[in-house]
């Protein structure tokens, strides 16, 4: 069994092959595999770690190519199912010229979303030592059922509970609804990554540190806040940090927070949580480098890093 499993959506995002011009204006497209959750379990599993992937995709094409990049990557998909009525997610990205995205999604609706509590396997859930989940999952029925019904499980089981609120206004109903979703996964995390734009939509504030502390709570063990190339901040019980970024020729930042996800929980594995200061500064700048080098390529399952590239990456940048 994976030591530490992924839940929600899988989808195709197609990249531009051309950056810098609004969708209308786009020529071509990569097809490149995606969704958050997805991304962090081929992070995972690229740097070595055995992990899991729970969810839908449809019985078509897309949804095929989807379940054989992840088995490609050494994610198991005992869980993964196929829906017979509903079509595998499509985001279409397009990029400006420094790399950051916006996103038209097609999922009126898309299989993900009608992932459903029955088709969640318990003793699966039970084994992982790591369970990770977003938002995108808890927008609607009945998906977000399945959703609370897997990260319920894994708590039961004594899991580390990870969240990302991976905030995309656009799918949800309004921004009421959208904050009232991220703050219900929310209280079930022990970990959580979060973004400048998230801390400032869930806050009101700009100041990322003040936004920190006002998140600050509940069941929380550790905060980190991403900073793309100011590196992250992060919070625990017994204080608060930085680790800095790394300067790399952007080309793509689709999928940077998951590679950071993926870097943070890697270390995490075999740590508790109240770890040292020290300690904990420097699982996040190696999750920085695995965040820096998933912005190098197109995509964000084909431009997640290996252990022995991110290795390589920290010695040339000592």
């Amino acid at each position: 069994m994976p030591e530490v499993i992924t839940c929600g959506e899988l989808l195709i995002d197609f990249v531009p092959l051309e950056s810098g011009l609004p969708l209308i204006d786009t020529p071509g497209f990569l097809r490149a595999p995606g969704g958050a959750p997805a991304n962090v379990a081929v992070g995972l599993a690229r740097l070595g770690v055995s992990a899991g992937f729970m969810g839908k995709v449809g019985d078509d094409p897309f949804g095929h190519f989807l379940a054989r990049t992840l088995r490609e990557n050494d994610v198991n998909t005992a869980c993964l199912r196929f829906d017979q009525t509903a079509r595998t997610a499509l985001a279409f990205v397009s990029l400006t010229a420094e790399g950051e995205r916006d996103f038209l999604f097609y999922r009126h609706p898309s299989a993900d979303m009608l992932w459903a509590p029955e088709e969640v396997d318990p003793d699966y859930v039970r084994s992982a030592r790591i369970f990770h989940y977003g938002s995108i999952s808890l927008i609607s029925e009945p998906s977000r059922s399945a959703t609370l019904h897997a990260i319920e499980l894994a708590q039961e089981a004594g899991a580390l509970i990870s969240y990302d609120p991976n905030l995309r206004l656009p799918l949800w109903p309004s921004a009421e609804d959208a904050r009232a979703g991220i703050e219900l996964g929310w209280q079930y995390a022990d970990l959580v990554k979060v973004s400048e734009e998230e801390i400032a939509f869930l806050t009101g504030t700009d100041d990322i540190e003040a936004g920190i502390e006002r998140l600050w709570g509940g069941r929380l063990k550790l905060l980190a806040a991403t900073l793309g190339r100011d590196g992250c901040l992060w919070r625990t019980a017994n204080g608060s940090g930085r680790a800095p970024g790394f300067q790399v020729e952007t080309v793509d930042t689709t999928g940077a927070g998951d590679g950071f996800v993926a870097g943070l929980l890697a270390g995490l594995l075999d740590r508790d949580l109240a770890i040292e200061e020290e300690a904990l500064a420097g699982l996040c700048r190696f999750a920085n480098a695995v965040g820096a080098l998933t912005t190098t390529r197109r995509g964000a399952i084909p431009a997640l890093p290996t252990r022995q590239a991110v290795e390589e990456f920290l010695r040339r940048s000592q």
